[in-house]
């Protein structure tokens, strides 16, 4: 009989992402809006207290790395990336240098991220239409953005965010399970957990939001063995059972 093959990161996304699911439908009988906004609010103020100024994990030199780590980083560590990007962007920091390095020479140079050719592909074709359409100017619109190859609506929202300041959510696995674990933002898919954090969040915690979120959900609110007993949100949180402190 042949062993059953081990999971991928892909497989626990999705058990992850189907928790989510089961958890929105509890959570959603219990808590309104108006009450997910004031617990919204209070969670932001103690994850700003703790961290006032967060920052993204990934390396970058000015937007267009900015973009070409954000692509590169679908379903890998930003570690894997930082690894790759650091010589990469010291030769191919602009579009036109990008493009000039093209797609054979740039897969050798990212291979040991996951889906390195279609991504080396994606990230030429880009490069060469932030030149021919954006005169080599990284886009700030959404709309631009999204049309670039590789180019999803999270991508765009971290570009957005953390290169132009825009209050824009970008909400990965870490982000969809924290929300809904909190019961802040309850939703089973990631537009809909975006669109409901937009709704609670207030205004001026919407510029580093989504950094909090996502440095919660990757260091304390794990998907497996959730930190819950060091966490500073844990009394506010009505996520069951709670884990013990590691």
């Amino acid at each position: 009989m042949r062993a059953a093959a081990p999971q991928s990161k892909m497989h626990e996304q999705f058990e992850d992402w189907r928790a989510g699911r089961a958890l929105y439908k509890s959570v959603m009988r219990k808590i309104s809006r108006q009450r997910r906004a004031a617990l919204a609010e209070a969670v932001f103020e103690r994850l700003a207290a703790v961290n006032p100024e967060p920052e993204g994990e990934l390396q970058y030199v000015n937007p267009f790395t900015l973009l070409v780590a954000v692509v590169l980083s679908a379903q890998a560590t930003d570690a894997g990336v930082n690894r790759v990007t650091k010589p990469l962007f010291a030769i191919a920091d602009t579009p036109e240098k990008m493009t000039a390095l093209g797609e054979e020479r740039l897969a050798e140079r990212i291979k040991t991220i996951g889906l390195y050719r279609a991504k080396a592909r994606n990230i030429i074709a880009l490069s060469r239409a932030i030149v021919e359409q954006h005169g080599g100017r990284t886009p700030k619109d959404r709309a631009a953005l999204e049309s670039l190859p590789g180019v999803g609506r999270k991508s765009a929202n971290v570009v957005l965010n953390t290169a132009f300041g825009q209050p824009t959510v970008a909400v990965d696995t870490h982000v969809f399970r924290v929300a809904n674990r909190l019961g802040i933002a309850p939703g089973t898919t990631p537009r809909a957990v975006e669109d409901e954090l937009l709704r609670v969040i207030p205004v001026r915690f919407l510029r580093h939001a989504h950094h909090w979120l996502i440095l919660h959900g990757r260091y304390v609110c794990k998907a497996r063995k959730p930190l819950c007993g060091s966490c500073v949100l844990s009394d506010l949180c009505p996520y069951e059972p709670k884990a013990p402190a590691a």
